[in-house]
């Protein structure tokens, strides 16, 4: 089994839901799942990590999300972890997705090694949101396993 922390930044709970959808579906292949629905960095014990996340506001974090991301600016060297970033947004706001872009920078700012580009869910577009991640979860099972 390989382990993968699932961080979640969820403001209304979309993000959560879409996190654990995915969770079920890794969970029913070759994956332990790790959710982080209050996360801390010190709780993230394996080095593969699925941030999935909305943007809130005027592009800002969801509240939950803060914290955390206040951990990893603090933090010198992630170069020892490998993450994918799930966004949920709104395309009618010109801070589409924003947090989800800004939070996959500054991992890879801190070393941390992105395995494919942010996946940028619309909820205006016509399917669901946890449909979208799901179709898009071979991609990122194809990148997990080059990267073990």
């Amino acid at each position: 089994m390989r382990n993968i922390e699932i961080i979640i930044g969820s403001q209304m709970g979309s993000a959560e839901y879409v996190a654990e959808q995915l969770a079920e579906q890794l969970d029913a292949s070759e994956f332990s799942t790790h959710l982080h629905e209050q996360p801390e960095l010190s709780a993230c014990q394996h080095s593969l990590w699925l941030v999935v996340t909305s943007t809130y506001g005027a592009g800002d974090y969801p509240d939950n999300l803060l914290p955390f991301i206040e951990q990893l600016s603090d933090h010198e060297d992630l170069s020892h972890i490998q993450f994918a970033v799930v966004g949920i947004g709104d395309s009618s706001y010109d801070t589409f997705n924003l947090a989800a872009s800004n939070c996959a920078q500054l991992l890879t700012d801190k070393g941390a090694q992105q395995l494919l580009p942010v996946l940028k869910i619309d909820v205006q577009d016509e399917a669901l949101p946890e449909d979208a991640a799901i179709a898009w979860l071979p991609a990122l099972k194809q990148q997990l396993d080059q990267a073990c």
